[in-house]
């Protein structure tokens, strides 16, 4: 037992997983593996290492996860998120490609360049009907006008972003979400960008309107990476593609014991044993990430059999009910998401118990615990 908890990431997974979301976008398209959020939970440096050579670029969120990823690659990086104008030179010093969706950090850039000798590399955030960050489109004028001003810069890519393509299988939406990017790509060319790369698509978007069509020339391909579907839809509809979930959430047991009955269990005595019942204690709780909503209703694996999960969860603990595993003793193997002799806890079971989505449930995994690739 090398840690008490930890991730373990399938990275063979990974790289399946990228191999087959690839063969649906038409040939050439380039490839921003989607890394943000310590990599949906699996771990930034884990995640980088196995896909390096297999994408064109990494997208991330902030400048922080931007330091950490210029530390084990020098992949291009497409910082998507907000940056600090206090940190803009910082990012820019490592060597990314920034989003860009208002008019006044354009002097800020500008002047950075300057100073720098080094002209930023600019995605223009587009809001195609999506209601976030981005220049809204009867705004794109009074942008662009703007933009002309400042010589230092380069407008490299214009993007946008589904609002309502995983959670529906009405696609109507979708569809004018492209009608709309469409004619602001059309008015950024003819306004004196004819070379403007362009991406919309993330894992939902490949998967249903931008499946083998050439529009684009990237797409961010971040939760089918990971072996999650967006919607049980597409789940459905792509199964063939047996996308492989590739984490594993692994702990030990700390304590077996054997209760009295009529003997309450955590905090809150929310639970009594009804007869004397084996149980085991998982020195894992919610500051790890394991949401306190699976109180007497997630369940666990030990000895390839599901164990539910008895009262509370605390802050580093809970009790489950072994049962079905006499045999089980302390520093057994306990695992909380993935894979376990014929059993397999998935993210959308723990997310359907929590009344959440499937990447929540990894993003939200304690960075501090130690991730391995398996």
């Amino acid at each position: 037992m090398k840690n008490l908890s930890e991730i373990q990431v399938d990275t063979e997974a990974l790289r399946h997983n990228l191999r087959s979301l690839r063969c649906l976008a038409p040939e050439g398209v380039r490839v921003a593996a989607v890394v943000k959020g310590n990599a949906y939970g699996h771990g930034l440096e884990t995640v980088v290492s196995a896909l390096d050579g297999s994408v064109d670029a990494f997208q991330i969120d902030d400048v922080e996860e931007l330091r950490r990823l210029r530390t084990f690659s020098d992949r291009p990086a497409l910082v998507l998120g907000y940056v600090l104008e206090t940190q803009l030179e910082d990012a820019h010093a490592l060597d990314c490609e920034l989003a860009i969706y208002d008019a006044e950090r354009l002097p800020v850039l500008q002047r950075l360049a300057e100073r720098t000798g080094k002209r930023p590399r600019l995605h223009l955030k587009i809001d195609a009907l999506l209601g976030r960050q981005g220049v809204v489109p009867r705004d794109l004028d009074a942008f662009l006008a703007e933009l002309r001003q400042y010589d230092g810069l380069d407008l490299v890519a214009a993007y946008a972003h589904f609002a309502n393509i995983e959670d529906t299988t009405d696609l109507s939406h979708a569809w004018a979400q492209v009608e709309t990017f469409e004619d602001v790509f059309r008015r950024l060319r003819e306004g004196g960008w004819p070379d403007l790369g362009r991406h919309v698509s993330a894992t939902s978007g490949v998967m249903t309107v931008e499946a083998n069509v050439g529009t684009n020339d990237l797409v961010r391909l971040g939760l089918g990476v990971y072996g999650m579907y967006p919607s049980t839809a597409l789940s459905r509809t792509h199964r063939t593609m047996g996308l492989r979930p590739a984490i594993r959430w692994v702990s030990h047991l700390a304590q077996v014991k054997t209760l009295p009955a009529r003997h309450p269990v955590g905090y809150g005595l929310t639970f009594v044993t009804p007869r004397e019942m084996r149980i085991g204690i998982v020195p894992q709780g919610y500051s790890d990430g394991y949401d306190r909503h699976l109180s007497s209703a997630g369940e666990v694996l030990v000895g390839g059999q599901r164990c539910p999960v008895l009262g509370r969860i605390a802050m580093n603990m809970f009790a489950i009910d072994l049962s079905e595993v006499p045999e089980a003793k302390a520093e057994d193997e306990v695992v909380l998401l993935g894979k376990q002799g014929g059993e397999h806890i998935h993210a959308e079971e723990l997310a359907q118990l929590t009344g959440t989505i499937n990447y929540e449930i990894t993003t939200r995994i304690c960075p501090l615990l130690p991730r391995v690739a398996a």
